[in-house]
């Protein structure tokens, strides 16, 4: 008896793999916007928690639609996706609407809403993983927009498989493999207009090479919408899509993608020793009660305070490290933090001559008093010495300078 195709049996696999150290009995919630990527994952994921059931290891298998409410028809959609997670054997399957801000730019906004709904569906279904639709692609351009703003390592590191409960099973497999994926099990994915299509049909590369499919638009649904054919009122990531690739592998050859979804990996693992060199500076160098080892990116947003001479005795691509923890720490969005900022602030730890604070995103300043060094918001810290006769140092409550939002790699 042959087995299914290679799309399919690709993302079969990428799922199983995904879920190898999820126990019996668990909740697993997969993403799905009702896109070629994530339906192609939610099969993958039904499919699975159906194998485990005959093997007598179940899994709870759901999903959640979070509708942005931002095109004509989008609820339409949303119930069209929920409506092929059921048909795919998945429950609970949950839509949520969210209402997306103005911080961070359309794109950053409209992810901070979707991966706030998503945490709260996971939390109230006591999710144990949550799997995401990126794919080989996703990663790609997300170097490349990296690259392109001149991001740290971090950035360039792009999407981890796993963080926390977030998976995502895809990140080795292209778009093209999601789409013949669908295509051999004859799900109709909605192909939202503001993505964008390659002018050249895309990569062809990998699982089911040369199995490319047209997606189809869903009737009526973004009608009214941008569409691939006008790209310049497309979002930044789509226009890097449709037309920068493309170019890219018409001028270097074929395997662009692949090159920098490499460069992710290989700097994922020296991340990775970075960040824990970083975190044992900032438990040394941290002042003040006891606290985690590491500072948490999610800290309460109520200040820091470290010791100069610590943090001037470590080597620069740990000490730069340490500072940029330590300004989200603070309260700094990471999206505007960059690596202009972290030379302004290690400036105050190298290059210390009286200079006012640094003013940083997020309304926070950096400010350095008597051998320490205070990030936080613009009023003079919580025991920190009046240096100045009872006036703040030089500048200090100025308003912060405004800086750019910019989209983060996830």
């Amino acid at each position: 008896m042959s087995g299914p195709p290679p799309a399919v049996a690709a993302v079969r696999v990428a799922v199983r793999r995904a879920l190898a150290d999820v126990e019996d009995g668990a909740t697993v919630l997969v993403a799905c916007s009702g896109g070629a990527d994530s339906l192609a994952l939610a099969a993958g994921l039904a499919w699975e928690a159906a194998v485990r059931a005959r093997a007598g290891r179940p899994l709870r298998a759901g999903a959640v639609v979070v509708d942005h409410g931002l095109q004509d028809g989008s609820h339409d959609v949303a119930q069209d996706a929920a409506d092929a997670c059921r048909a795919l054997g998945l429950e609970p399957v949950r839509v949520v609407r969210v209402e997306v801000g103005a911080a961070g730019g359309p794109e950053g906004a409209a992810r901070t809403a979707r991966y706030a709904a998503l945490d709260a569906a996971a939390d109230a279904l006591g999710a144990a993983a949550v799997l995401l639709g990126h794919t080989l692609d996703d990663q790609a351009e997300t170097v490349l927009l990296a690259l392109a703003r001149g991001s740290g390592e971090r950035a360039l590191a792009g999407m981890r498989p796993v963080r926390g409960r977030w998976r995502r099973p895809l990140l080795g497999l292209r778009r093209v493999d999601t789409e013949a994926a669908c295509a051999a099990q004859a799900l109709v994915p909605w192909h939202d207009p503001t993505n964008g299509r390659p002018v050249d049909g895309g990569a062809t590369t990998g699982a089911g090479a040369g199995e490319a499919v047209p997606v189809p638009v869903v009737p009526g649904a973004g009608d009214a919408g941008p569409s691939a054919g006008d790209p310049a009122v497309l979002p930044l990531r789509s226009r890097v899509r449709v037309e920068v690739l493309p170019l890219l592998e018409r001028v270097l050859g074929p395997g662009v993608a692949q090159a920098l979804a490499r460069t992710a990996d290989a700097l994922a693992d020296a991340t990775d020793v970075v960040d824990d060199a970083a975190a044992h500076l900032l438990a040394a160098a941290r002042v003040g009660p006891p606290a985690d080892p590491a500072i948490s990116r999610t800290a309460p947003a109520d200040g820091v305070v470290l010791d100069v001479a610590t943090l001037a005795a470590a080597l620069p691509g740990t000490r730069r490290r340490a500072l940029h923890d330590a300004a989200l720490a603070a309260g700094c969005p990471a999206g505007a933090l960059t690596r202009a900022h972290v030379l302004a602030v290690e400036a105050l730890v190298l290059d210390w001559h009286g200079q006012g604070p640094v003013h940083l995103p997020g309304g926070r300043v950096a400010t350095r008093a008597c051998g320490r060094l205070y990030l936080d918001r613009p009023t003079r810290p919580a025991g920190a010495p009046d240096i100045s006769g009872g006036a703040l140092p030089a500048g200090r409550g100025a308003p912060a300078a405004r800086h750019d939002d910019h989209d983060d790699q996830e």
